[in-house]
């Protein structure tokens, strides 16, 4: 396993990867995470290894309690580290600020991942380097594999020597980058320590509060004085247009300009707040424009400008002007503009584009979908057949999210993990419609236990909460949560029990199975007749998981087939269910069809066989 391999060896690792070797490396005691892409390779890493590398690690709830987690633990001398996508700094945020104004005893490192271009996440593009500039956070961000185990032991070393919670910031790429890494040393981490109560430092009230805000701002121009020419290099080069880049936006500037044959100076940022104001100055003294290489906001840029004004005020600067504000950049995106401001010729790349247009022609478009035999599909079509197309019904963040797509169309809004019910309470205060919000196992734990509180306090009318329980936080990995009946290290514990809690928030509560359909559309009926809070909860595991465990016992699913005799070419199977293991085959264009199954991708769950209106599906046959 390569986050335990031997040190002063060298050994490819994904940047999540390195960063978790960072973590062991620096000594730290203590993880909490909340699984969330594109981050969640680093907690997976440490919760494979943490029994074996003597380091306590948890996954929490919500970003929120794990964040809490990691600062008490960091405030009671214990090097911790919690890790996150975006959208759970936002969750966090509520603890955040108030943790870097009191500052911590031992190291604590915030490791956020964004995701530009919205590939991982999806509800919305954001750049966290907002929230650090708001929280008074240093930020330090690698550009590779290698910077990722460096910096993250390096944060660790600067939060504890100024007592401040550090940010580690990546971005998909980044995350997900493959390269090769020299490990060092793994020095254990202490596990044990004691918080020593101090009103001075802990009390986030006036007039204490506005000393924590001076104090603070005293350790951000410390560690801007100290660290910034360590975070910052300066490649030398030729003319006098230079580049300034960090983070993997370096990188692509560093292959176009290989590209290009150009050598002009770059600056490469490791920390980009507090902003290494001093190396700047010494940069664009004497230039003529600078090029700013950031995805997302123009924040270096702003930086940029501002100093400009009194080192360089004729600077010409370079960035949003002409790059977007949105998306992930590329070496093809940045061809152009580095070679018209280096007086270089750039590659032309129609020629490429037309003979990838010409190799995709007549290719179908393959949306994402739900796996084969996933009891999410199930759900969902009974869920219709009750509830028709009239109804509302309220997204939320988990694969259930891919019930966007047709054939089902039964997410009408994203928003974040839990929003479903208080955005489809919303729309019941003001309409007759029936809202119906769908809402998996760990969502319900991370947001939905006060939305749903709200319901019965508000319960005049209340939409339906359909909770999707197939026991794993299956979106991002199959991390066990409290419904799953196993920590994050592996040891067994008592499951949380979704009937009992819903019923004591006030809900009425139905169980089914989600492989079957007459349970699934009776309980549903039930539900639509009352009034008030109503939960459903489709119990089914999903199947990649069940897969894994008889495939591990050596045995496999029973398939399934179509009775070409008795299929009357309805559709039904693959336009409304639309299983991914059934398909339509027909010899040629405006041919007659014919509908199989495609038995290595069929999982066995049966339900096509219960949604066939004419009873043409049946287990296949096993040959003695």
């Amino acid at each position: 396993m390569n986050v335990l391999a031997k040190p002063n060896t060298r050994v490819v690792m994904l940047g999540n990867e390195a960063i978790a070797r960072g973590a062991l490396e620096a000594g730290m005691g203590l993880m909490s995470s909340y699984p969330g892409t594109p981050s969640s390779e680093v907690p997976e890493n440490i919760a494979a290894v943490a029994k074996q590398a003597g380091v306590y690690f948890e996954y929490a709830t919500n970003e929120k309690i794990a964040f809490e987690t990691a600062a008490g633990a960091a405030f009671s001398g214990v090097r911790a580290m919690t890790t996150m996508k975006q959208f759970g700094l936002n969750v966090a945020a509520d603890s955040v600020g108030p943790v870097a104004y009191d500052g911590t005893k031992a190291g604590f490192v915030i490791m956020v991942a964004d995701d530009p271009g919205g590939l991982s996440s999806g509800q919305s593009e954001q750049d966290s380097r907002y929230y650090a500039r708001m929280f008074r956070l240093p930020v330090i961000e690698p550009a590779n594999p290698q910077e990722c185990l460096d910096y993250t032991k390096a944060a660790f070393e600067l939060s504890e020597e100024f007592e401040i919670p550090v940010m580690l910031r990546t971005t998909t790429k980044v995350s997900h980058s493959l390269g090769t890494v020299k490990l060092g040393t793994i020095h254990p981490g202490k596990t044990r320590g004691s918080f020593k109560p101090d009103p001075a430092r802990f009390a986030n009230i006036s007039p204490a509060l506005q000393d924590q805000h001076r104090r603070i701002d005293e350790k951000l121009a410390a560690i801007a004085k100290k660290y910034s020419k360590k975070f910052t290099t300066h490649f030398p080069g030729k003319g006098n247009v230079g580049i300034i880049s960090y983070s993997v936006g370096f990188d692509y500037a560093r292959e176009a300009l290989f590209e290009l044959g150009a050598k002009p100076p770059v600056l490469k940022l490791g920390m980009t707040h507090p902003f290494p104001e001093e190396e700047l100055k010494k940069f664009i003294r004497g230039k003529r424009s600078v090029i700013i290489v950031e995805e997302l906001e123009p924040i270096i840029e702003e930086c940029v400008a501002r100093i400009a004004k009194d080192v360089n005020p004729r600077l010409r600067i370079i960035g949003k002007d002409v790059l977007p504000r949105y998306g992930e950049y590329s070496v093809e995106l940045l061809l152009p503009l580095l070679g018209k401001a280096l007086g270089k010729k750039s590659p032309n790349f129609a020629k490429h584009k037309a003979a990838v247009a010409k190799a995709l022609q007549g290719m179908p478009p393959r949306k994402p979908v739900l796996c084969a035999g996933c009891p999410h599909r199930s759900t969902f079509y009974a869920t219709k057949q009750v509830f028709g197309e009239d109804a509302v019904y309220a997204g939320d963040v988990g694969c259930y999210t891919l019930g966007v797509f047709k054939p089902f169309e039964m997410q009408a809004f994203l928003v974040s993990m839990g929003a479903s019910l208080g955005i489809g309470h919303g729309v019941t205060r003001v309409s007759d419609q029936e809202v119906v919000a769908f809402v998996g196992d760990s969502t319900f734990f991370h947001a939905c236990l006060p939305a749903l509180a709200n319901l019965k306090y508000n319960d005049a009318r209340s939409p339906l909460v359909v909770v999707l329980d197939n026991s794993w936080t299956a979106m991002t990995g199959h991390q066990p949560n409290p419904t799953t009946g196993v920590t994050g290290m592996g040891d067994a514990v008592q499951p949380l029990n979704i009937e009992a809690i819903a019923r004591a928030l006030g809900a009425e509560v139905r169980v089914a199975s989600a492989f079957s359909q007459k349970d699934l559309v009776e309980k549903l009926r039930e539900l639509k007749g009352l009034k008030g809070p109503r939960v459903l909860i489709s119990k089914g595991e999903c199947r990649l998981v069940t897969k894994r465990k008889l495939a591990a016992k050596g045995q496999s699913f029973a398939t399934f087939e179509i009775n070409q005799k008795e299929c009357k070419k309805c559709s039904v199977c693959t336009d409304k269910f639309a299983c991914p293991a059934i398909m339509e085959k027909r010899d040629k264009a405006g041919g007659p069809a014919t509908y199989l199954i495609t038995p290595e991708l069929c999982w066995g769950c049966s339900v096509c066989a219960q949604v066939c209106p004419h009873n043409a599906i049946h287990p296949k046959a096993v040959k003695a």
